[in-house]
């Protein structure tokens, strides 16, 4: 990456693209598209290490999460589970020729289909799957382990997937403690760990539940707690531990600390395009 300019990374249906800029912002030159033409949801990079990711696959493919080093040629894949290409690929020797493929094992098996979502924090790497599960990689993004007491939660039973499936879609971390991590599940709300994974806890309790008015949409606020068809969360800048959740009826500030996910704030319109970005 550019330390002089600025860098757009672009994740498409068709791969990764880079738009990169002068410090001036008056010229643009785009490369790409990388990662093989895989479809891409996200796509983050480190400005230390100058070290890429991109996350993303679907059916077709089944889940990976690519990786391009500063300096390097070329993006290396991390494949994760299988897709359609593997069982065409184990039947048709040409084919499977042709594509380069291999029958090694891949560490989850058919478990899902998609890396939608990546977050990198104290080294290490974490990715959101479809359906819902969060990994993590701790040695940037070759191997990949389960955080497995989130899918094993015992309100995993009753989560519902939204519009585009049931996906771990935002991880966020809170930058002065390791071991604080939250979670954002379309549709299931917020979960978060104050022990680096080993225990979760749901944060969609409303301390201010009456203002928000009675909705006949499924995903409104009820009972007391937030929508649980989370869209997106974001770090507020410093120290505060301050996030905001939008959903379908608003924007709402939890925090990522300890028995204060009920100071959620009155709701304001969500944005046209449904994200907080």
């Amino acid at each position: 990456m550019r330390a002089d300019g600025t860098t757009l990374l672009i994740g498409t249906t068709k791969g990764v693209f880079l738009i990169r800029g002068s410090a001036s912002r008056k010229g643009w030159t785009v490369s790409g598209p990388y990662c093989e033409g895989w479809p891409i949801n996200y796509v983050i990079g480190d400005a230390q290490s100058g070290t890429l990711w991109a996350g993303g696959g679907g059916d077709w493919n089944g889940a990976g999460v690519w990786r391009w080093q500063d300096g390097g040629a070329a993006w290396e894949a991390a494949r994760l589970t299988r897709g359609t290409q593997d069982d065409w690929a184990a039947k048709d020797p040409d084919f499977a020729a042709m594509t380069g493929w291999s029958d090694d094992p891949l560490p989850f098996g058919d478990a899902f289909s998609q890396v939608w979502s990546l977050h990198y924090a104290h080294g290490t790497l974490y990715a959101g799957a479809k359906r819902a599960r969060l990994l993590a990689s701790r040695d940037s993004g070759q191997s990949w382990q389960e955080v497995e007491p989130l899918a094993g939660h015992s309100s995993a039973r009753s989560w519902n997937p939204g519009a585009a499936g049931l996906m771990l879609h935002t991880s966020v971390s809170d930058p002065g403690n390791a071991q604080k991590i939250g979670a954002g599940i379309s549709a299931a709300g917020v979960l978060a760990t104050e022990d680096g994974g080993k225990s979760w806890e749901r944060r969609n309790r409303l301390s201010n539940a009456e203002a928000c008015g009675p909705h006949d949409h499924p995903a409104a606020p009820r009972d007391g707690e937030t929508g649980h068809c989370v869209h997106n969360m974001r770090r507020a800048p410093g120290s505060t531990g301050l996030l905001y959740q939008q959903n379908h009826h608003g924007a709402r500030r939890p925090a990522l600390t300890h028995g204060s996910a009920e100071k959620a704030h009155p709701a304001r319109p969500a944005p046209a395009n449904g994200r907080i970005c």
